[in-house]
């Protein structure tokens, strides 16, 4: 039997953005930012500037979820995926301090939407 490995999206960008910046001025690491779907009705998050925002499905359902974001430049959605060997969250990655709106929706038999504000913060200075 293979093992499949559950991890992010939005952390293996990050990962990615950090890894790609090594050769800027060091900037802190953040822990993403990880709320599970059914928590995130009516919610606020905050999410710092320099983090991300990881949202936990059920396994099967990774791929399917898709994202309406009022103001784009605020924040941008990371879909999720299954590569057969490891399973990414969908999320969000901050772009611009402020606040917006979402709508997360999963796709299926029936569309099941989610809405909560994210508001991203600065960055934590050092």
């Amino acid at each position: 039997m293979r093992s499949r490995r559950f991890v992010s999206a939005a952390v293996a960008a990050s990962l990615v953005v950090v890894g790609a910046a090594g050769c800027a001025a060091p900037t802190p690491e953040v822990a993403p930012v990880v709320v599970n779907v059914e928590d995130l009705p009516g919610a606020t998050i905050e999410v710092p500037l320099n983090s991300t925002l990881v949202v936990i499905t059920e396994w099967s359902d990774v791929t399917n979820y898709t994202a309406g974001i009022a103001d784009p430049t605020i924040a941008e959605f990371v879909p999720g995926a299954d590569t057969g060997e490891a399973a990414y969250s969908p999320g969000f990655t901050p772009k611009h301090v402020g606040k917006t709106t979402v709508t997360l929706s999963l796709k299926g038999s029936q569309v099941q939407e989610v809405g909560f504000t994210l508001e991203v913060t600065p960055a934590p200075p050092d």
